[in-house]
């Protein structure tokens, strides 16, 4: 059922919501993400995967932990903390949202600096290809509290779904769950924010 169906039905929305886990910057290797899965606020299941830093394996990376796995069929939709995991291992949104043929949605709880974004890409192998996959993920949105780049759904319906995911504060349920568990998994304790 489309996204919009379901706000206007008032039926629970099925969401997957990645982020990355802590890591150090520049120390190479693989960087810890995890997947929260939610019905509405409440969390349901997780997903727990490794993509290498600034790396090229984030898109590819989901689709192994989604496709052909049990909670695929569940879902409405995917949301990703941001476009990039591992420092600037950039998301294929189109590609994403395409394979695993739900709305796909970067949220940002600010306004990016695309400057200091593109100067910090520029310093990276193949800079102009990690461009282009954030120009193909679209305009950035600002819907206050929500800050987002969308394929598969327009901006509206999918402000009025960020709300309904959202518990209190300005981050889905499932990112804020995807980061507090990624903290825990590798510090030991999950950090004050979220």
């Amino acid at each position: 059922m489309e996204l919009a169906s379901l706000l206007r039905l008032n039926r629970v929305i099925r969401v997957i919501g990645f982020d990355d886990a802590p890591f150090i910057r520049n120390a190479g290797g693989s960087v810890s993400i995890a997947g929260v899965v939610c019905a509405g606020t409440r969390f349901e299941g997780m997903v727990w995967g490794q993509v290498e830093e600034d790396g090229w394996d984030a898109t590819d990376v989901i689709l192994e932990l989604l496709l052909g796995r049990k909670f695929l069929p569940q879902l409405h939709v995917a949301l990703f903390d941001g476009i990039a995991f591992g420092g600037f291992n950039v998301i294929d949104l189109p590609k994403l949202s395409e394979q695993l043929q739900l709305p796909c949605v970067a949220v940002m709880r600010r306004m990016p600096n695309l400057v200091a974004v593109e100067e910090a890409i520029r310093r990276l192998p193949q800079p102009e290809e990690r461009l282009e996959r954030l120009r193909r993920a679209g305009i950035i949105y600002a819907y206050p509290p929500f800050f987002f780049q969308v394929y598969g759904a327009c901006p509206k319906v999918t402000f009025s779904v960020l709300e309904r995911l959202t518990d209190c504060g300005k981050v889905p349920e499932a990112l804020r769950l995807a980061h507090l568990i990624g903290a825990a998994v590798i510090k030991g304790e999950s950090g004050s924010t979220a």
